[in-house]
């Protein structure tokens, strides 16, 4: 399914954790073959698996963002059976989507073991639902695992079910919907147990997996039982390198499963030295004598966008203060960007000046300021003092207006513009997994610093969307299941072309108005308003847009259905280092709903996240799925290049593409352009303010 990408992302970044070293299973996810273990993964790990164990063909995506968490969306073909008749689906086998979660109840300790309990298939179509509960013990190199599994994975059945004394209903299972709604018939049924041992060998790269599993086979989906000559399975798992595990094994005592592991952990690895950045400007001895209205002001405007990122817009002076007015357009870490500017800063000015301040901006939008102790920062480093005294007495503020004299001002350079190669994915329904690379050129035209117009030409270069056979059908109009019509009717395509306006309303308060083609199936007009607190975990948006569904040529050609839609939304950071947002309002089919998003992001700026939909469009009307819901990954391009910049990576895996709960993709957010008024990323990399 995803390999692919994984072998881009993954390969190179992996690295080696200390022992011991926990591997997955053949659904994805920590475990042994074909059970789960209680076991979880490095915080930040993250794993993309493939399996083979006739007639499953198993993909699945893997991540760990919290010490307690384990999430996974699996992808299933079962290869001899088809998703429908041949004149529906053609030859493709059944395919079937599932989202995993595993938390840990306790953590090992000396005489207690480590405890999960685990969903599979968690609001999937419950073809292989499973709940379980999971304990082990690790004896030096030898790992213990037993549990009790209720569903797909203990279709044995044979306990009764502890769960019966409090309800009658717990001792009956109901049949799976097959439908993608979250069920009523968690932990019902009867149960079997199950467990295993994982063994270290002395050679390092081998690990052995021996098993008994509590599935008999003679309950699977689809009415297609399997022979189970043994409920004894036998494995192992080699490592090629620090990032690719191989595994094989011997399963239902007649059938052979192999499978691979692709893995990084963007927590606990390094991103690449920036060998194509420029050097930092070494300091100088001494500060210059030059007097501040003789200094070339726009030399060092230029120092500072060719080494530290900064397009600048004015400099200015206050009393012992220099402030630097402009917009980072290279260093994904503000730390680095702020330090760069420093050195420049203190090679330029003479002592005169003893703060040097970085007013961030975004589209002429002050978004906030950072103020650094000169003489503090030169001695940092030199390394006379620790790096803990500069982030002591640097500051991250509110920008607000100030009291100065202006020493420089400078006109934007108003075209941008750059190429790269695009990525589109779509997983799901009969025609499996189906791609697209295209060739992107995108520019920006700036007619003041805060109105621009920005476009997107995208050249079809390869893809499979011709075999795309399947309009899905839909009780709600088509504002998205067209997706075939629009990825096959032209190769050159106008994805966006828009102007923008952004401004700063209040203090904290931002607003934008746009309007063009907004994204590739939708072209109108709307406006979004932020509230964002500076130093605060929350913040408060709306948007309002009226749209129209565009031709499936992605040109300047207009279909008939047009809607109003918008939402309120509300950001919020939550407990262990999680952040949530919740938007209430009416989606592209003019349904009414709410969308809530959970999300992880980790020091480096990775993001795990995952969301749910659910609106006023019955479960009939919106087809196979109920609702809408996936995960995302977004990576900083920063964490896998060796050249700095600002671009992310965004990996989305929805199960399906349907029509309800569908919303607008627009380009531009307030919330992630005002993104530099949560100083929690700046403190946790300041260490790079040296860099």
């Amino acid at each position: 399914m995803k390999l692919c990408i994984a072998a881009v992302l993954l390969v190179p970044c992996g690295v080696a954790h200390g022992e011991p070293r926990y591997t997955q299973n053949d659904f994805g996810g920590v475990g042994l073959l074909q059970t789960p273990t209680a076991r979880m993964a490095p915080l930040g790990e993250l794993s993309v698996n493939a399996s083979r164990t006739d007639p499953y063909s198993r993909y699945s995506f893997s991540a760990q963002p919290l010490d307690w968490l384990e999430g996974t969306f699996r992808y299933t073909a079962i290869t001899n059976r088809p998703y429908g008749p041949e004149s529906f689906s053609g030859g493709q086998s059944y395919k079937d989507k599932a989202v995993d979660a595993k938390v840990r109840l306790y953590e090992e300790s000396h005489w207690l073991p480590q405890v999960a309990l685990g969903m599979m298939d968690l609001g999937g179509t419950g073809l292989f639902s499973s709940e379980y509960l999971v304990a082990n013990k690790r004896y030096g190199d030898v790992d213990f695992s037993a549990g009790i599994a209720w569903g797909y994975m203990g279709s044995r059945g044979d306990l009764g079910n502890p769960l019966g004394a409090l309800d009658d209903r717990f001792n009956q299972r109901p049949t799976a919907e097959g439908s993608g709604s979250f069920s009523n018939g968690y932990f019902r049924g009867r149960p079997a147990l199950f467990g295993g041992v994982a063994y270290q060998t002395p050679w390092a790269p081998l690990s052995l997996k021996l098993e008994y599993e509590g599935n008999d086979y003679q309950h699977e989906p689809r009415d297609n039982n399997q022979r189970q000559d043994s409920p004894i399975n036998l494995g192992l798992v080699f490592k090629v390198a620090d990032s690719i595990d191989l595994s094989a094994a011997w399963e239902r005592g007649n059938t052979a499963m192999f499978g691979i592991t692709l893995h990084t952990n963007f927590v606990s690895r390094k991103a690449p030295v920036k060998t194509y950045d420029p050097p930092p400007p070494p300091l100088l001895a001494q500060a210059p004598t030059t007097p501040m209205d003789q200094v070339d002001w726009a030399a060092v405007s230029k120092r500072l966008q060719d080494n530290a990122g900064y397009s600048v817009q004015r400099i200015a002076q206050r009393g012992p203060e220099l402030l630097v007015y402009g917009e980072q357009q290279r260093y994904f870490h503000g730390a680095k960007a702020v330090g760069r500017a420093s050195r420049i800063l203190d090679n330029s000015v003479n002592d005169q000046i003893s703060w040097f301040t970085l007013v961030s901006e975004r589209y002429a939008m002050p978004i906030e300021e950072t103020s650094v102790p000169r003489e503090t920062f030169r001695e940092v480093v030199a390394n006379r003092e620790d790096l803990q005294d500069l982030h002591r007495q640097t500051e991250v503020n509110r920008a607000s207006a100030h009291n100065q004299t202006v020493l420089y001002t400078q006109s934007a350079n108003p075209l941008s513009y750059g190429a790269g190669l695009g990525y589109k994915q779509n997983v799901g329904g009969p025609d499996g997994l189906l791609y697209q690379v295209s060739a992107d050129l995108d520019a920006e035209y700036r007619f003041t610093r805060n109105t621009w117009w920005s476009g997107l030409l995208s050249v079809n270069l390869l893809n499979n969307y011709d075999g795309f056979t399947y309009d899905a059908p839909s009780g709600l109009p088509r504002v998205r299941t067209d997706l075939r019509k629009y990825m096959t009717t032209s190769d050159v395509t106008l994805p966006t072309f828009q102007l923008n306006r952004a401004v700063q309303l209040d203090q904290d308060l931002y607003g934008m108005v746009y309007g063009g083609l907004l994204e590739s199936m939708y072209a109108g007009v709307g406006s979004e308003v932020l509230y964002r607190p500076m130093g605060q975990r929350w913040a408060l948006g709306a948007d309002l847009n009226y749209v129209r569904q565009r031709g499936f040529e992605q040109d300047f050609s207009l279909r008939d259905y047009r809607t109003l839609t918008g939402h309120i939304t509300g950001y919020t950071d939550l407990p262990f280092n999680t952040q949530g947002a919740l938007s209430v309002g009416r989606y592209l089919a003019r349904d009414w709903g709410a969308t809530l998003d959970l999300s992880r992001q980790f020091n480096n700026g990775v993001r795990i996240g995952a969301w749910v939909t659910r609106t006023t469009a019955s479960k009939e009307a919106y087809g196979e799925g109920s609702f809408d819901k996936g995960l995302y990954l977004s990576i900083p391009f920063d964490e896998l290049m060796s050249l700095s910049t600002l671009r992310r990576a965004n990996l989305v895996w929805a199960p399906l593409t349907r029509d309800g709960g569908a919303r607008l993709n627009r380009a531009y957010s307030l919330h992630s352009m005002t993104d530099g008024r949560d100083s929690d990323l700046f403190y946790k990399n300041f260490e790079k303010i040296t860099e």
